[in-house]
């Protein structure tokens, strides 16, 4: 995937960069034709052929998004090599059609393969087919593709160096493309950072069809692909990564309790104990149904870890029978599946299931909420609609780092993040978004403020939507939800950089960054 051998294409292609902005149906057409030049047949679904549902369906996460009144893609590109994105790009921009990008379709709002209203024509770029990882064990660094899911990325590392590892998420089948745009959090973090932190180097489709390196497209492109947010500044295909060291063995628990068992008091101090323990423990909580259940990953052995959880947590009451020692690449899957029995290839499965309907909140925590509290919010886990809350910590390296290093502001001052997750079967799911949305209103007093932060990676429509004012999106619209995941400067910062790098706003969504270009 060098970036000179895409020259030759760009070259070809270089008469097609202006932007027709609204395409009719003729333009569609040109597109397609277009496209059906630069792109093989067997790699391109209309929404004509026999296998175009299966493929849109293939990494659809939420069935929210895959019903009759779902407004679809013109085409779906499976590509192979950088060539065929930049021919979707190139065709996009000279026939007015934007292009979706998707590697694992864990969007929380479907943004990534659907749109909201049918103003814009647009594209799927799907990666699943870019999904090489390639690890350098001498230097402990790999390369991995957009399209390549953090499971497949734990298991190529580990097979390829046990003692090697990456901080990323819980959940394998998010794809490494969307994770790490929008920062990664996971749990490593509070010992080697996030994600985002960890990238080396990347390459890029532009607005322009450009392929670029980290070189090529300079300091601020670099920088706000990594946490920005995907969807905005052009399509990443590849992402070098910085490795980290792991024992041999690591420890981990789960500790359930309930009401009645101290979960609030144990909560309660959660809360503060969690972000200063030492960097390599991470302790995060998944509170459902009255009880917060406590899972953990120590970098270290079970009579490291002893110790450390009596003298500081002995509210969690956890014996030597509690502690489990195993690989890290099998602790990945332990801490998903909640299993010690399934096999590491568990991790290989990008299957998709469309039998339960989500919706999902995000939070910032950075003074702990009082006991009482805690002891009317548990009460809301009571109920056949209720959901669940993952409380994830902070501290160690993930607050070290500068909040305007990366665009992924929530670090220094960040006691933990909340999301929030609701989901339901069948179409009516008006109880279960009832009761995440009472449940987001009764948190307002206790999380962060002005504004109230939120985590792109757990995309919420509620919180603002882009409005588009003469061709682009506008910039006072965008920064309504923008400066809650980014703050306020990193996100003018975001801003300016799209003005800079895409001021046509070819690169655009319903939460995409808006181009900000300076007034001449």
């Amino acid at each position: 995937m060098a970036v000179s051998s895409a020259r030759a294409l760009l070259l070809v292609f270089c008469f097609l960069c202006c932007y027709a902005p609204t395409p009719s149906s003729a333009a569609s057409g040109d597109f397609l034709q277009c496209l059906s030049a630069a792109v093989p047949s067997q790699l391109l679904f209309t929404q004509s052929s026999p296998s175009f549902t299966t493929v849109l369906a293939s990494s659809i996460r939420n069935p929210r998004f895959f019903t009759p009144s779902t407004v679809r893609p013109l085409c779906i590109v499976t590509p192979t090599n950088a060539s065929h994105v930049q021919a979707a790009v190139l065709c996009g921009r000279r026939h007015g059609v934007r292009v979706r990008v998707r590697s694992g379709g864990h969007d929380y709002e479907g943004l990534s393969y659907r749109a909201k209203s049918g103003a814009d024509a647009f594209a799927v770029v799907d990666l699943a087919s870019l999904r090489a990882v390639r690890v350098n064990r001498a230097a402990a660094t790999a390369w991995v593709d957009s399209g390549a899911t953090v499971g497949e990325l734990y298991h190529a590392v580990a097979k390829a160096d046990p003692a090697l590892a990456f901080p990323a998420g819980v959940c394998p089948t998010i794809g490494v493309g969307g994770h790490f745009s929008g920062g990664g959090l996971g749990m490593m973090m509070r010992k080697h950072g996030l994600s985002v932190d960890n990238v080396l180097d990347a390459t890029v489709v532009d607005a322009g069809g450009r392929l670029l390196d980290k070189r090529a497209m300079g300091r601020d492109l670099f920088w706000a692909i990594r946490g920005g947010g995907g969807g905005s500044f052009g399509i990443v295909l590849s992402w070098k990564v910085k490795l980290v060291r792991v024992p041999p063995k690591v420890a981990v628990f789960t500790i359930t309790k309930s009401v009645g068992q101290g979960a609030v008091d144990a909560v309660t101090k959660w809360q503060t104990i969690a972000p200063a323990l030492p960097d390599e423990l991470a302790i995060r909580v998944i509170v459902q149904n009255q009880q917060a259940r406590f899972q953990s990953l120590f970098l270290g052995t079970c009579d490291q870890l002893l110790p450390v959880m009596s003298s500081r947590f002995p509210e969690l009451g956890v014996t030597r029978a509690d502690c489990l020692e195993m690989s890290w690449l099998q602790s990945t899957v332990y801490i998903n599946f909640g299993s010690t029995n399934m096999p590491l290839e568990v991790l290989l499965n990008r299957t998709t299931s469309l039998s339960t309907f989500t919706k999902n909140k995000s939070d910032y925590v950075k003074q702990a909420i009082t006991k009482a509290s805690w002891e009317k919010i548990f009460p809301r886990f009571n109920g056949p609609s209720s959901g669940l809350i993952i409380l994830e910590p902070n501290g160690g390296q993930v607050s070290r780092i500068a909040d305007g290093d990366t665009p992924y502001p929530h670090r220094s001052g960040v006691l933990y993040n909340i999301q929030y997750i609701s989901f339901w079967s069948g179409n009516d799911g008006s109880a279960a978004t009832g009761w995440i949305s009472d449940l987001y209103n009764f948190m307002e007093p206790f999380v962060s403020k002005n504004p109230r932060a939120a985590y792109v990676n757990y995309r919420d429509l509620d919180i603002g939507e882009n409005a588009v004012v003469g061709g682009v999106t506008s910039f006072d619209s965008g920064r309504v939800w923008g400066e809650k995941y980014f703050g306020a400067a990193n996100f003018k910062r975001l801003a300016i950089t799209k003005g800079k790098i895409d001021p046509s706003d070819y690169f655009r969504n319903e939460q995409s960054v808006p181009p900000l270009v300076p007034r001449k």
